[in-house]
């Protein structure tokens, strides 16, 4: 069925031997395999070959079960599941981690999710979960920390004469992962046109001790390929899917969302006036999901003009940025388009060509390039406390919810470090600013400024207790502020001369 598509995309003709169906290319997975998958933020991710994997894994767990309940002495011997490790480049679709989980084919996975099936089985300690700091991924692999990287899989638009790779619409760490894998499985995606080609620009670093400073100091610059480097050698299948990405509908945004949105643009506002930033702004990063979506799409409205992004994941809002003027440039990981959008994308994708660049996730999230640029990284919370410290990944401080991702790359190294939340959660019944946070990601050390519906507090050049008074007046929630205060007072009285979190959590 996949002829017309074989000539179209498969440039390179001894590799169109190599086109087998998903279920065959499943087989190449063996027991307790690290297997390493492209994808970033649900789109570019393979979604055929999970699919398959998951089947095999649970006819593998059917065929345990019905063994292990076989009369004593039975001595059948069984290859019970996979147990494989993923790591993958940030999160992926249900078709990946929502079927792997449910499967029971993982038993380890690095080093990002936001699938509600995994979660709940990291949770529930059925699947080992180690939370990173997403530019050290690749390093990793390719010093070997992860040990060998037995298979990778990774989506493509299409393979080139050389056998080389052409990505999708999101490149994470699939640049490396083909480097350091002993073989490869290209998933080529039919629902992604060839013109995607140009899009992107593929630097990898050299291994440790031979890298090399990375040669890029404009978001626009371009340092490397338009594909990714493959010996068609190690090339051990080519399967074909129609799959549609899953990210879905971003949520409009609301009351909250829009007010926070303001105050962020206001406080930009002021320090260009106060002459702290530039203008043209220094280049944006922002975070995902609805309300890094919502605060972009302020800009519209605002008087900022000849912006440039230099993020992990673009979203609507970048794109509806670069249609206005607004944006004049956008490089990240990934074009994390709402199913809305993509038609419109893909059918006239040349026109953003000398606007978007898509990179690999160690470039998108250098801490060299994000320090150099100077960049106004902003990113969501789900927590804050009085000293200024985030907790961004876990509720009650043991219960996962996504993971660090890329916050931390940015946090630490931008020139400008925002954090954004509601003021209160679970429909207003909990408050988000805290006197000490259950988990810290990012310190008081990282964290300059944090915005919430009420307000923004600056944070900057603060001690601890100027910090907690600030956060109170400017960010928590007026039914709270009393009770913040009282654990202030308190923790003055025991400590007044105390420096730091230690005097707010102490007894005496």
């Amino acid at each position: 069925m996949w002829e017309q598509e074989i000539e179209k995309r498969i440039r390179n003709e001894a590799l169109k031997s190599k086109v087998m169906t998903p279920e065959e290319a499943a087989m190449f997975v063996e027991k307790g395999m690290t297997v390493g998958m492209g994808g970033f933020t649900a789109v570019g991710y393979p979604k055929a070959f999970p699919l398959a994997l998951a089947a095999r894994g649970e006819a593998l767990a059917k065929k345990s079960e019905a063994n292990s309940s076989n009369v004593a002495g039975d001595n059948t011997v069984t290859e019970g599941n996979l147990d494989i490790t993923l790591i993958t480049g940030a999160s992926v679709g249900d078709e990946m981690d929502g079927a792997l989980a449910r499967s029971g084919v993982v038993k380890r996975r690095y080093p990002y999710q936001t699938n509600k099936d995994m979660r709940n089985a990291i949770n529930q300690g059925k699947i080992n979960y180690v939370d990173m700091h997403l530019s050290q991924v690749p390093l990793w692999m390719r010093q070997g920390i992860f040990g060998p990287i037995h298979l990778a899989v990774v989506e493509a638009a299409a393979i080139t004469e050389e056998g080389n790779i052409i990505p999708t619409a999101s490149i994470g760490h699939a640049d490396t992962l083909v480097a350091c894998a002993e073989k490869v499985i290209v998933e080529i995606s039919t629902r992604i046109p060839t013109e995607i080609e140009g899009l992107h620009d593929i630097y990898t670093p050299e291994k440790v001790p031979n890298t090399q400073p990375i040669p890029l100091t404009k978001p626009g610059d371009r340092i490397g390929t338009t594909y990714i480097p493959c010996d068609p050698n190690k090339i051990a299948g080519i399967i074909f899917s129609d799959i549609i990405d899953g990210n879905g509908e971003l949520q409009p945004a609301d009351e909250t969302m829009s007010a926070i949105a303001e105050h962020l643009i206001d406080f930009l506002a002021e320090e260009v006036k106060a002459g702290r930033l530039t203008n043209p702004l220094p280049p944006l990063q922002s975070g995902v999901g609805g309300v890094a979506n919502a605060v972009l799409s302020c800009l519209e409205e605002s008087d900022f003009t000849d912006l440039t992004v230099y993020t992990e994941v673009m979203q609507d809002a970048v794109l509806r940025l670069i249609e206005k003027g607004k944006v004049k440039m956008a490089s990240g990981t990934a074009l994390t388009i709402s199913p809305s959008g993509k038609e419109r994308v893909w059918s006239d994708i040349n026109s953003i060509k000398d606007k978007v660049v898509i990179r690999p996730e160690e470039i998108s999230n250098s801490p060299e390039i994000i320090r150099r640029l100077g960049l106004i990284a902003m990113n969501t919370a789900i927590e804050v406390d009085l000293g200024g410290n985030v907790n961004s990944t876990h509720i009650g401080g043991t219960r996962l919810m996504n993971g660090i991702g890329g916050s931390g790359d940015f946090a630490r190294n931008a020139g400008l470090t925002i954090f954004t939340t509601a003021s209160t959660a679970k429909n207003g019944e909990v408050s988000s600013i805290v006197p000490m946070v259950s988990h810290i990601d990012h310190t008081e050390h990282d964290v300059d400024v944090i915005i919430t519906e009420i307000g923004a507090a600056d944070l900057r050049g603060l001690t601890a207790f100027e910090r907690a008074e600030v956060l109170i007046k400017n960010c928590a929630h007026p039914k709270f502020r009393d009770e913040l205060r009282a654990f202030v007072n308190k923790a003055e009285e025991r400590e007044p001369k105390g420096h730091g979190l230690a005097a707010y959590g102490g007894t005496k």
